[in-house]
């Protein structure tokens, strides 16, 4: 099952220490991590990241649920922060990406409070106690909510609103006044833009979804081998 992992630290050593566990637990087929990152929350609320999954397939925590969870976490004064790893978190914001609820959302703010530090990724295991036996062992908390689909229903849906709305004002521009017909055309400019914008934004999300979902068949096939090799090598070794 895909979800959102989140343990929160009390400090980057330890953090460190939980992502590097992640990592072997990835390399042993215990899970999968699809994209990840390092979070630390500063004492005046400002927000740093650093990744490090950084050599994965997926490449970018942009456009991925990690990103927008990240963005969200940063809030108000932490979106405007330059990363440690080079991404800016204004940029990897998108709360259509996020695919968690506003609950988890709550949970994970009120533990990641100043001088924390959080791992943050998107996982795929089909069992929490291998992650949550680790991640304990190290003094974390953790958090971990499934994700749900990629919502294209409903941008279609608004996509749809929008159109109806332009069809609207095509119609009453032939029959308006002169001086009314200036502004109808800059509102029917504006819509027309904003529906160009949305469904050039919507085809993006579904490449970035389809690219990130063949990069996440690979990872799954890495880590099945790894699997078998382990399951082999336990099998030569003597009791």
């Amino acid at each position: 099952m895909e979800r959102m992992l989140v343990v929160v630290f009390d400090n980057e050593k330890k953090a460190y220490e939980g992502a590097s566990a992640l990592k072997q637990l990835g390399r042993e087929g215990s899970f999968s991590i699809y994209a990840g990152a390092v979070v630390v929350k500063h004492a005046d609320g400002t927000v740093s990241v650093k990744e490090f999954d950084d050599s994965g397939p997926i490449g970018t925590l942009t456009g991925t649920a990690v990103g927008s969870l990240i963005g969200v976490l940063g809030g108000p004064v932490g979106l405007a922060i330059g990363a440690a790893s080079g991404l800016a978190l204004g940029a990897l914001y998108d709360a259509d990406d996020i695919r968690v609820g506003e609950d988890f959302l709550d949970d994970v703010s009120k533990s990641l409070t100043p001088n924390k530090v959080a791992i943050i990724a998107e996982i795929d295991e089909e069992w929490t106690t291998p992650v949550d036996t680790r991640m304990e062992a190290l003094g974390g908390v953790v958090f971990r909510r499934a994700l749900w689909e990629v919502r294209e229903k409903i941008s279609n849906e608004e996509s749809a609103a929008m159109k109806a709305d332009l069809e609207q004002l095509k119609g009453e521009i032939s029959k308006a006044h002169a001086d009314r017909k200036a502004k109808l055309q800059k509102k029917i400019g504006e819509l027309e833009a904003k529906i160009d914008a949305q469904q050039k934004k919507t085809i993006q999300r579904r490449e970035a979804f389809e690219a990130r979902q063949m990069a996440k068949k690979d990872v799954l096939k890495k880590n099945a081998a790894a699997a078998g090799r382990a399951l082999k090598q336990l099998a030569k070794t003597p009791v």
